[in-house]
């Protein structure tokens, strides 16, 4: 959920998080006070003294919020439904400073599940970041990897990042494009 104006956050704990665009893991000690300028897909991008912070979903607490939900998988669920949850899971992950998922900015340039039986699956994925020298590279990388790894069965994820073909605006979805202005 996104809104217009910036809400007031406390934390309640010390907590690492990330500075934006940095990608750097510092910690904010208990009372920082600041406001939340995003919560999408389960984290949180805060605002700090002039500094953009971005709180993993798994440290909701600190700043009273919830963690996201674990994804389910029904019994007897299909190749498809594995695929579809696989899709869904990338579209958790945001770019910290702006509210669009990966998938709609264009990183995502393929991805494929793999299954040797029905209690292991391999997940490839090949992306890029809107500019090779992204701070929050790294950081997008091993989101993808945790977000797949929630997925029941789902036991390797492997990402290889790339800068062929050089991201660009029209990989952008056109929702995602409205929704900037990058029409």
């Amino acid at each position: 959920m996104l809104s217009n104006s910036y809400a007031p956050v406390r934390f309640d704990r010390d907590c690492e998080v990330i500075m934006v665009p940095e990608g750097e893991t510092v910690e904010l000690p208990a009372g920082t006070s600041g406001y939340l300028t995003q919560s999408l897909g389960g984290s949180f991008t805060i605002f700090v003294e002039g500094r953009l912070f971005r709180l993993n979903g798994d440290d909701a607490d600190a700043i009273g919020k919830q963690p996201p939900p674990r994804p389910q998988v029904p019994e007897g669920a299909s190749d498809e439904d594995y695929e579809d949850l696989v899709h869904h899971q990338l579209t958790t992950i945001y770019d910290p400073e702006i509210p669009i998922n990966i998938v709609d900015l264009g990183l995502i340039y393929d991805c494929q599940v793999h299954h040797a039986d029905p209690t292991h699956r391999k997940v490839d994925v090949l992306m890029t970041l809107t500019a090779p020298g992204c701070g929050m590279g790294e950081i997008l990388v091993e989101d993808v990897k945790d977000r797949l790894k929630l997925i029941p069965t789902v036991e390797e994820v492997n990402v290889a990042l790339t800068f062929d073909p050089p991201w660009n605006q029209s990989m952008m979805s056109e929702a995602a494009r409205l929704e900037t202005g990058m029409f």
